[in-house]
């Protein structure tokens, strides 16, 4: 179990970080050719986003990986589940299909993560 979980986990810091880092980097215009959703919000809020997942894919390997705080993987894993809850209302209420199968799967994810890590499978002893 706890090779699934970091297989999970590093699964999702890859896709959270490019995400993140995309959504950081790239004008919002430039975003919306791709995402509908980006028309709804303002950059700084597109930028506040990928800043939290960019925060979030490092904290669910790094506190673990350096043995620094390990308790905040689950609470970085719990962000995650946060921001693509988020991201599922938003994707619901634009009827966006494609975009809600998307967020549903790394929210699962993201869930099993923190629910896992907050449980049997806890770094903490």
């Amino acid at each position: 179990m706890n090779i699934a979980l970091w297989i999970v986990a590093g699964l999702l810091a890859a896709i959270f970080l490019f995400a993140g880092l995309g959504k950081l980097l790239v004008p919002k215009e430039k975003i919306a050719k791709k995402e509908e959703w980006v028309e709804d919000w303002g950059a700084g809020t597109i930028k506040a986003i990928g800043a939290l997942e960019i925060l979030g894919a490092i904290g669910v390997i790094l506190p673990a990986a350096l043995d620094i705080a390990p308790v905040l993987v689950p609470l970085a894993a719990l962000g995650l589940a946060l921001v693509m809850a988020g991201a599922f209302v938003v994707h619901l209420r634009r009827s966006e299909t494609k975009g809600m199968v998307g967020t549903l799967i790394y929210l699962a994810l993201a869930g099993f993560v923190a629910s896992a890590r907050f449980g049997p499978e806890s770094f903490i002893s």
